[in-house]
């Protein structure tokens, strides 16, 4: 067991040190090492995943990363999910919130490369997922009609309305299906278990701005405040962050430039966009604060994936569920077609050099079948190199 857990951890902190783009990306990144390399899970099972983290509030890749370490390792193998993927970026975070007052680093050559990459690597999971999810007319449809909604309908809930409804077509066009054998999802957790952490999460949820008017502590407040932005946030990613600015500016926490310049140092480490905490946590109340603000905002989202995957390993089971199923993945399949367009490409692509880089990284890692740590080197060190050669200083940030 230990070796497999430090498998699973070693695994995670490489995705955490080279996973940049945001949280879409980062499912473009887990599912070429998770289920192309690693074989850990299949897609359907990992769209199942993505999908369930979808419904339930909180961030979403991190959340996926700790579905797949329970069910490859159970709770140590949870544990070591986030712990990799999670501390590369938290470090990172407290460091910047010191070296941001004296170098912008948010506009360096290799950040721009990095953009690039991740353009590269979630048209990469697009193209899989599609083959394999959205094989026929039916569900290409619904994947297209979701990519169009997606982009057409921005709101904070409408990823979770089209899911909703892809699950409602998938059923009326699939229901005569004979089911198919869903693998079990073995988590290690009993039902009771997972009781207790949803109990918890809401629990939490309602007693915790009690305590805060009860006791007057920085740390107590700092801990409501980030528990309740993880906790009533659906997607994660960017929409946390008018939540955490409401949180912090207006109580005189940090002002209005060192919550910005904290959010572009965000944008430029790898790993998931909610330690976007860990710095705002420092600037209130140096490094413990920081530490608090992170275990504050991502306690949600490890007790609601501890809390509903156990009973969804035996719910997509379900002859009904299954066909809902169909429709549900290709909508994750059109979701993430949406998000390779916004924001990945019309933030990283706006020359033909741009588009000729990511091109030629899409093919090392299609073609050439390189490893995405690879691709992650090719797309710094090429970034650095074209941001000098073509762009001066500009992009080279320092």
């Amino acid at each position: 067991m230990f070796t497999r857990v430090f498998e699973i951890f070693l695994v995670s902190l490489r995705l955490g040190l080279t996973s940049f783009g945001g949280p879409v990306a980062h499912l473009g990144y887990f599912h070429n090492e998770y289920v192309n390399r690693r074989k850990w899970l299949d897609d359907k099972a990992y769209a199942d995943l993505v999908a369930l983290s979808q419904f339930i509030p909180g961030p979403a890749s991190s959340q996926v990363g700790i579905g797949i370490g329970l069910m490859r390792g159970g709770l140590p193998g949870a544990f070591a999910s986030f712990a990799g993927f999670t501390f590369p970026s938290v470090a990172i975070l407290i460091g910047f919130a010191a070296l941001l007052e004296i170098y912008d680093l948010t506009h360096a050559g290799w950040i721009y490369g990095l953009k690039i990459v991740a353009v590269a690597v979630v048209a990469h999971a697009v193209l899989g997922m599609g083959k394999k999810l959205a094989p026929d007319r039916e569900r290409a449809t619904i994947a297209l009609v979701t990519l169009m909604l997606v982009l057409l309908w921005q709101t904070v809930y409408s990823q979770v309305a089209l899911i909703v409804l892809a699950g409602i077509a998938g059923y009326i066009i699939y229901k005569g299906r004979e089911a198919e054998r869903a693998p079990d999802i073995l988590t290690g957790l009993s039902y009771r278990f997972a009781a207790v952490c949803l109990g918890l999460f809401f629990a939490l949820l309602a007693l915790l701005p009690l305590a805060r008017q009860l006791f007057e502590a920085q740390w107590l407040a700092l801990f409501d405040s980030f528990y309740r932005a993880g906790a009533l946030v659906f997607g994660g990613g960017h929409v946390v962050l008018p939540l955490l600015e409401r949180e912090v500016v207006p109580a005189g926490l940090m002002g209005a430039d060192e919550f910005l310049a904290g959010y572009g140092a965000a944008q430029a480490v790898p790993g998931p966009l909610f330690t976007f905490a860990s710095y705002l946590g420092t600037v209130a109340g140096g490094i413990s604060g920081g530490l608090i603000a992170t275990a504050a905002i991502f306690l949600p989202a490890f007790l609601l994936i501890l809390g509903t995957l156990p009973f969804w390993g035996q719910i997509r089971k379900n002859p009904v569920i299954q066909s809902a199923l169909y429709g549900v993945n290709a909508a994750v399949v059109g979701i993430l077609a949406a998000a390779l367009y916004n924001p990945i490409f019309t933030s990283a692509v706006d020359t033909a050099i741009d588009f000729a880089f990511a091109a030629g990284l899409f093919g090392l890692l299609v073609y050439w079948k390189m490893p995405a740590w690879f691709v992650v080197l090719v797309g710094i060190i090429g970034g650095a190199v074209i941001s000098w050669l073509f762009y001066g200083e500009i992009l080279f940030g320092l």
